[in-house]
């Protein structure tokens, strides 16, 4: 089966990893730090974007639910609906509390972009 967009729904992790992420406009946003899963619904819980920061150090993480992400052949990377702006106005995570999430981080995730929740 297919997504919208053409791409198979089935890939590897470690292929979104580190992938480039973009805006609607074209413009580089960030980057794929990782996506998280829940173990006990088998479920995507969100993807982790990054960016900001030198090596690591000052970097900001953003969750975000999977199904906004799109992978542009042409980009060689990923397209979100979100502006720039948009993205540094989202809600701010350390990394530590996205691997420790019981939940309501991906609750909230799904409000705040308005999607529904599995």
């Amino acid at each position: 089966m297919t997504t919208p967009t053409g791409h198979t729904r089935a890939i590897s992790a470690a292929r979104v990893k580190g992938s480039t992420v973009y805006n609607s406009a074209g413009e580089s946003i960030g980057h794929v730090e990782d996506v998280i899963l829940d173990k006990m619904s088998d479920r995507i819980l969100f993807a982790v974007l990054g960016f900001g920061g030198f090596l690591g150090i000052g970097e900001k993480y953003h969750a975000v639910p999977w199904s906004l992400l799109d992978y542009s052949k042409e980009r060689g990377g990923y397209v979100v609906p979100l502006s720039k702006d948009a993205l540094k106005a989202a809600p701010v995570y350390d990394m530590a509390d996205l691997l420790k999430d019981d939940g309501a981080i991906g609750r909230h995730v799904d409000t705040y972009y308005g999607r529904k929740a599995a």
